[in-house]
């Protein structure tokens, strides 16, 4: 049986009409900190209600939305409908966490990002400096091809080259057809191919340089590679954490053992979460006691 959809919080427009729906479940106390949770590439946000379930009954208030053209958000990719990590960063990120903040004006506010979620927040992180208590990276690894060995590097280097010539020549990316990413906008695998090649995070039109915003990201950080990911892996993991020297970084390693023996990888750890709730929840503890604060809002400079 189907499990009820989490509550919604927001129904929003991104300011050149995308429309996003921001579901949470919120504690009863006020000052109960908050997670915002990041969706992987071509993940649904509904997938991650195991999670945010867990998170939720370990004492958070917990708040998930899908990424630009997946699950409830629109428009879907297709031919025509144009968008990549810009209007993610600078467009939807404002927007939906301008919306948790609105919700929950007494709590700390973190987020977990997931893959490419974690990769654009820590982005927009960096360009807009938002009011957050920290960020947790789970499976959130730099694409770039090197991070992943010689021969597993050049194979994804190829397919993400392989994707963007299909896109351009079909209009977008059918990735529930072809076994990756989903259904995904023809300049998000532009810029997710670019970042794959040269180890950069770009994007054409963007309001700052992505890479410069990265360095200057000054949070505290919980930066967690899962056993048997592949897509991930610790080299990848420790790349993008290198990417922001301000940041005060943590590394751990989220094993089987501490799964209770479930399998893990890429996305099974979503399911299989018993011992990572376990370790967010100390760490966002350790924060509280250690009297971490939100860093001021910093929107104004990001031009």
């Amino acid at each position: 049986m189907t499990p009820p959809r989490l509550p919604v919080l927001a129904e929003l427009r991104a300011p050149d009409g995308a429309a996003i729906t921001v579901r949470a479940l919120a504690r009863p106390d006020a000052d109960a900190p908050v997670v915002l949770v990041l969706p992987a590439m071509g993940t649904a946000a509904r997938h991650y209600t195991p999670l945010v379930r867990a998170l939720h009954a370990a004492g958070l208030s917990v708040a998930v939305c899908d990424l630009r053209g997946h699950g409830e958000s629109r428009p879907r990719p297709g031919r025509g409908v144009r968008f990549g990590y810009r209007e993610i960063v600078e467009q939807d990120l404002p927007a939906v966490l301008d919306a948790v903040q609105a919700a929950f004006p007494q709590a700390p506010l973190l987020l977990l990002g997931h893959s490419l979620g974690g990769q654009l927040g820590m982005v927009h992180c960096g360009v807009f400096r938002p009011r957050l208590a920290g960020a947790v990276l789970v499976a959130s690894g730099s694409a770039w091809y090197r991070c992943f060995g010689p021969r597993a590097g050049l194979r994804r280097l190829v397919h993400s080259q392989f994707a963007v010539l299909v896109s351009a020549v079909i209009g977008y990316w059918p990735g529930e057809r072809l076994g990756f990413g989903g259904r995904e906008s023809a300049r998000l695998m532009r810029d997710w191919a670019r970042q794959m090649r040269t180890g950069r995070y770009r994007a054409h039109g963007a309001c700052a340089d992505y890479e410069r915003a990265l360095a200057e990201v000054a949070l505290p950080v919980l930066a967690v590679d899962v056993a048997d990911d592949e897509l991930a892996p610790p080299r990848a993991v420790d790349h993008l954490c290198g990417k922001m020297p301000a940041a005060r970084v943590e590394r751990w390693s989220y094993t089987v053992e501490q799964a209770g023996g479930r399998p893990l990888d890429h996305f099974r750890w979503i399911r299989h979460n018993r011992g990572l709730v376990a370790a967010i929840t100390q760490w966002v503890s350790r924060l509280a006691a250690d009297g971490e604060r939100p860093a001021a809002a910093h929107r104004a400079d990001a031009g």
